[in-house]
């Protein structure tokens, strides 16, 4: 211990003062990490949190918002929609939520399972924070009845895959941006400036799209799900027939053989496939009917190359034009 009646050392001096500068360091850096933590908070409560059900809504949404909202989907990349059942942490993900968007049509039957259990008046449909985005959209294979889901089947009151229509995810997006500035009223200026943006560049690929694929108009094509009615509708593709019979149900081998008599008779080229369908029968099909398998994106995640909803369809698109190409 440093005698108070001697004279401190150099030594002595310099520990003192590398003591005081350590204190005050510590201190600076507890006082910047608070601020730091009181920022990343308030930036937080700023931000509205959009839940959509879809890889797709959400990578729509993010464009639109422009910045403005934290946007999770509950459904995974790559998760096949007849098979997915969400997950209990799910529904602490929905009650955090201040805006949920659905395809709807039927698409999401879980989803109203998972709306009763959040008990999130807000989020009800009705609710201020509740989207119905097929509510805008001219749907095909309207069945004129309520939507009753089978288990395991997608489909409900109409064919639900109406994002696969450029033309009709400029209608999704108009939703989207109009629901976010109900919500964020000061954000108007940047919502609307990220909308249009989205919009522009989005009109300017479908023209390149429809363009690519322009040489084969009226093409027949077969699918094995019945999930391109929409694309084939704008580009112009002919889809003469889907392989399966029902949503989720293998086609019988009488079918197979039908199906094969009849692709041969429309020189059926190629047969439009999904990464999480059953390979084995739609090669077999194609063997026997001399058309080839090209696997398609239906979704944002399905295949590596489809980071987001413009890169989606610009793997659909060359695909099948690579596929038709002589």
């Amino acid at each position: 211990m440093h005698d108070a009646k001697k004279p401190m050392g150099w030594i002595e001096v310099k520990r003192c003062w590398n003591k005081r500068i350590e204190l005050r360091f510590s201190t600076g850096v507890a006082a910047l990490f608070i601020a730091l933590t009181l920022i990343s908070e308030a930036f937080a409560q700023a931000q509205l949190v959009v839940v959509t059900t879809t890889p797709d809504l959400k990578s729509i949404t993010e464009a639109v918002a422009g910045g403005t909202a934290k946007v999770e989907s509950l459904m995974p990349n790559g998760a096949d929609p007849e098979t997915f059942e969400p997950r209990p942490n799910h529904l602490a993900t929905l009650r955090r939520a201040d805006l949920v968007l659905r395809v709807g049509a039927g698409y999401e039957h879980w989803l109203d399972r998972l709306l009763q259990r959040s008990e999130r008046d807000a989020l009800m449909p009705g609710g201020a924070g509740y989207l119905d985005l097929s509510a805008q959209i001219a749907l095909l294979e309207v069945r004129g009845r309520s939507v009753n889901v089978i288990p395991g089947h997608v489909h409900g009151s109409a064919n639900p895959h109406y994002w696969l229509d450029p033309v009709n995810v400029e209608l999704i997006a108009g939703q989207i941006a109009a629901a976010l500035i109900r919500l964020r009223a000061e954000k108007k200026s940047v919502i609307e400036a990220a909308h249009g943006k989205f919009v522009a560049a989005l009109r300017g690929h479908a023209v390149r799209w429809a363009k690519n694929l322009e040489p084969y108009r009226g093409v027949p094509l077969v699918s094995y799900h019945n999930t391109w009615p929409y694309f084939a509708r704008r580009f112009r593709l002919n889809i003469i027939a889907v392989i399966e019979e029902k949503e989720g149900i293998p086609p019988s081998l009488a079918r197979l053989k039908q199906l094969a008599d009849s692709m041969r008779a429309s020189r059926v080229r190629l047969i439009l496939h999904e990464p999480f369908q059953p390979g084995d029968t739609a090669r077999l099909l194609g063997k026997h009917a001399n058309a080839k398998l090209v696997v398609l994106a239906p979704s944002v995640g399905s295949v590596v190359e489809a980071v987001d909803y413009v890169s989606m369809m610009e793997f659909n698109t060359r695909a099948i034009a690579n596929a038709l190409s002589p």
